[in-house]
């Protein structure tokens, strides 16, 4: 059974693989008349939406669960409700805190396993966040397929956003950047993750040092859910790390501008950025439906095709 965790659980190929079936989409109705668990442990807006409506336009019913409704460790095992939520379903969506959890469920190996977002990963924003890239750097004659000879620069907390997004770039031929302060930079396990699959990453405490030269800026918030009693500390210390029209200025003519969102206006980056016309904060979200669509749809083919 094949589930999709972390970008990396793809080959550069497979990836490739999605981005195609992204850039021509599939109308064929492979869920119909069946359905998908969306299980959510905290809230969301891009990811819920961008879930069950690419559910719907694959023909399926996409059902939205609570951690209350299910009680994951609390009153049933993650192995048990994923044996139960199989009885059901095609296939098991979740956003969870702990990632282990959505390992353990992808353990169980009845169904299709997709991570909407733990603490170590996001592979369906950082998907989302290629189509993104390659509509922008497409042109009348070429659609962009790979992200050869582009540099991506994401300035911020390595969080997970980040290591997703780093391993998409890279597993797409691009180069990765990340300009953090002092503490907040990649982990040596996430590093070693990240050059185990050719990914080579450089890497700043000055984001003036980091930027020249970008085709993306990317910024993410600085204090994520969960992290609400940090907030103060953080402010200081990304000092220096917001993402202007200054900094824009510094990286390559016509580069674009990139959030996950939601976005801290203000903080992590001004409203001039946000809203200006180097921006792809909208076609970026918009995209979050063709990542999920894409990814079910590759999923449900090569665990049928035996």
């Amino acid at each position: 059974m094949r589930h999709l965790l972390e970008v990396d659980d793809l080959t550069p190929e497979e990836l490739s693989q999605i981005i195609a079936l992204g850039q021509s989409p599939t109308t064929t109705k492979i869920f119909d008349g069946k359905g998908v668990a969306c299980y959510f442990e905290k809230p969301s807006a891009r990811t819920r939406n961008s879930t069950e409506m690419a559910v719907v336009q694959l023909g399926g019913h996409p059902i939205y669960i609570t951690d209350p409704e299910v009680g994951i460790d609390t009153r049933e095992s993650a192995e048990d409700v994923t044996r139960t939520l199989a009885c059901y379903h095609e296939a098991i969506c979740a956003r969870v805190f702990d990632h282990t959890v959505l390992e353990r469920m992808a353990a169980v190996d009845i169904v299709p396993i997709v991570n909407l977002l733990s603490d170590q990963a996001h592979p369906l924003q950082a998907i989302a966040d290629a189509f993104t890239m390659l509509e922008a750097f497409s042109t009348s004659k070429q659609v962009a397929t790979d992200l050869e000879d582009r540099v991506v620069t994401y300035v911020g907390d390595a969080n997970n956003v980040a290591r997703s997004l780093g391993l998409a770039v890279g597993m797409l031929g691009g180069e990765f950047r990340i300009a953090s302060p002092s503490g907040y930079g990649f982990s040596d396990i996430d590093r070693d993750r990240l050059t185990g699959v050719g990914v080579t990453v450089g890497a700043g405490d000055r984001a003036a040092d980091v930027v020249p030269g970008s085709d993306v800026i990317y910024s993410d918030t600085w204090t994520s859910m969960g992290q609400e009693a940090e907030h103060d500390e953080r402010l200081r210390a990304f000092e220096g790390f917001q993402v202007n029209e200054q900094m824009i200025a510094l990286a390559k003519p016509g580069a674009i501008f990139m959030h996950c969102l939601p976005a801290h206006r203000g903080e992590e980056v001004t409203d001039g950025v946000l809203d200006g016309k180097q921006s792809r904060i909208w076609s970026q979200a918009g995209h979050r439906l063709t990542s999920a669509r894409a990814v079910l749809s590759w999923l449900h083919a090569q665990n049928n095709d035996h």
